[in-house]
């Protein structure tokens, strides 16, 4: 078999379990948040919640199977461990953006779930709980 070939076999192993773990803590942290801004309605955040792991697994393996066609052949076993070193580094990135992306998204949605519900207790923004 073709190092090239090798080196794309592994490439997708790795990067597919990496998306399907990530994603699926993704959804068992994020459920929490969600669920919080929802005002305790499980079955919206739970909705809520498959959508957003359904969004970042489609760009996430969207980005593996355009990212495996870039990079030199591979011509020995050092160049299989640099291609991949280089491509998997690569979606590890991608994936931490995503992450910091995804956290940011929550927070911010949480923040104004808090008002409003401050507001609703007739309490001042100042006041609102913070956890």
């Amino acid at each position: 078999m073709d190092l090239t070939v090798a080196t794309y076999i592994v490439y997708l192993a790795i990067t597919i379990a990496l998306t399907v773990w990530v994603g699926r803590t993704f959804s068992r942290a994020g459920l929490v948040f969600l669920s919080e801004i929802f005002h305790g309605d499980q079955k919206l955040a739970e909705a809520v919640n498959h959508l957003f792991v359904v969004g970042f697994c489609l760009v996430n393996l969207g980005f593996d199977a355009l990212w495996l066609r870039y990079g030199p052949a591979v011509a020995d076993t050092r160049g299989l461990f640099e291609a991949l070193s280089v491509k998997v580094g690569t979606v590890l990135l991608i994936l931490g953006a995503l992450h910091l992306l995804d956290i940011l998204v929550l927070n911010r949605y949480r923040r104004r779930a808090l008002t409003e519900l401050a507001n609703q207790l007739g309490l001042p923004e100042a006041s609102a709980p913070s956890r």
